[in-house]
Formats: C-alpha cells, structure tokens, sequence
C-alpha cells in the first residue's frame, strides 16, 4: 500500500507542485489549504504530514499541537519562517523537520522518504528520562521532583535530546536547530552552554553525555565518570 501523506499548504502552486513531486514517487496525497480544516482532520490513516505555518485560519504550530494530542504521526514542517526560535518551538513541540523554503523538490522528496523510513519517535508534552523529566508545553523542566532554572538555549537543548532518549545528537544538528548563531555564538561555544546545563542538573548531570567525535546523548542512566 502507498504511504498516505497529508499536506497542509495553502499557496496554490507550491501545494500542485508538492502534490506532482509526491505522486510521481508513489506516495498518495491529501492536500488542505486551510488550517482550521486540518484541525478537524483525524491523522488517522496517514503516515506522514507536510505542514507550513504561515495558513489561513488556524496557526501552523496550533495544528501541530492539535496533532500532536492524539497522534505520534510524523510531521515535516515546510515553511518560509527562517528564524531560529520558531524552528526550535516547531520542533520541540514535537516536529520530525523542518525545510525552509524555498526548497528544491528533490530535497523535500528525500526528507519525506527517509522520515517514512524512520521508526516513529516518541511525542508527548511530558518528556521523563531517568531523573529529569520537560514538560515541553509548559517549558519547564525538574530533577528529582525539583525544579529546575533553565534558559532558553539550555531547555531547547536538552529538549531536542529528550525526544529521542539514548540517540547521540549531532553538533551540527544542535547549533543548526538550537544555537542562534548571532544571539548563542556557533559551534565554539556549545561546550561552554553544555557545562552550564551539567551544573543546573545536579545529581542527573551525567545523564548528558558527550559522544565523542559526534555530540551528545541524553541517557536514563547516569554515565560512567569522562575523562579530565
């Protein structure tokens, strides 16, 4: 059976445009323009979502949280919103990705078959790993039933590994979806916020883990003593 997709756009040539390219690769598609509609579509039945923000009618993110309520359904987000911080609530709201447009068709096409590819990873408002449990909707975060003081940057962090507990994270992928390169500073400071959010973590700070050569790893179990 053909993945079934939906596909909330509401420019029209971009939606016919998203449609061809989908088809054309097998893929059966069903496409709104309105995001108070697709607040009232079930996600039952479909294996993916393409999502943009900007829509008529209901916010693309409110649609997002409404899907997100009843359904671990993948969902891309296709958006010409380039700041930082909405990438990041997009995606600690519980977003699989997100392409910026303008996008080449090829690229969408690729992102949609490898996220079908994909296990389905796990989406809920509260987030518990080992000690430290997120609530990803109220933005707060506690150890041990404590809570915890986090900034932005340190809760979209340990936000983004949270989501897939135990998978190392890549630093190119943290500073692309976390860091604002002109506010947080590149790829050079992300040691320095990572020893930040080990003091504030307290007796779960070696649940964060550095992987070597690749970036970090949120673990339910503390890890064994780094190296000095």
């Amino acid at each position: 059976m053909s993945p079934r997709i939906l596909l909330v756009e509401d420019d029209r040539r971009l939606g016919e445009q998203v449609v061809e390219t989908l088809r054309g690769a097998g893929h059966d598609v069903v496409w709104l323009r309105d995001g108070d509609v697709a607040m009232r579509t079930s996600p039952a039945g479909f294996d993916l979502a393409i999502l943009d923000l900007m829509l008529p009618g209901a916010y693309g993110l409110d649609v997002l949280k409404q899907l997100r309520k009843s359904s671990a359904l993948p969902v891309l987000i296709l958006s010409a919103v380039q700041a930082t911080p909405d990438k990041v609530r997009a995606l600690a709201l519980g977003a699989d990705d997100f392409v910026s447009k303008p996008f080449w068709p090829e690229e969408l096409l690729a992102r949609v078959e490898a996220r079908l590819r994909r296990p389905e990873m796990r989406h809920t408002a509260r987030v518990e790993v080992g000690r430290l449990v997120l609530d990803l909707e109220a933005r707060t975060a506690a150890v041990d039933g404590e809570a915890v003081a986090l900034t932005r940057l340190e809760f979209d962090f340990l936000a983004a590994l949270a989501r897939k507990p135990g998978a190392a994270v890549s630093r190119a992928w943290l500073v692309d979806h976390v860091l604002d390169a002109e506010r947080d500073g590149a790829d050079r400071t992300l040691d320095v916020h990572v020893s930040r959010i080990r003091r504030k973590l307290g007796p779960a700070a070696r649940q964060l883990a550095t992987v070597w050569g690749v970036g970090y790893r949120l673990e339910a179990h503390a890890a064994p003593e780094e190296p000095s």
